[in-house]
């Protein structure tokens, strides 16, 4: 009997797509720190990265965030 237990976050149904390996996985194989997820399909995790590329471009043209001035932009 092992004494200490790998000790993992998730489930056997989520998916997750993994940074470092960049592919998909059911369930945590690698660290919470190298995945996006869960999703609730394969298909949403396959699309990860576009999905993230998406909201992030969302996210910097929203006038809302942009509370700082830049020499370009002189408004706040």
């Amino acid at each position: 009997m092992a004494l200490f237990k790998k000790r993992t976050a998730g489930k056997p149904g989520e998916w997750y797509y993994c940074l470092q390996h960049k592919k998909v996985e059911e369930g945590p194989e690698c660290p919470a720190k190298d995945r996006f997820g869960p999703y609730t399909t394969r298909g949403e995790a396959e699309h990860a990265m576009e999905t993230a590329r998406e909201r992030n471009l969302q996210w910097e043209s929203d006038p809302r965030w942009h509370d700082r001035t830049t020499p370009e932009d002189p408004t706040p």
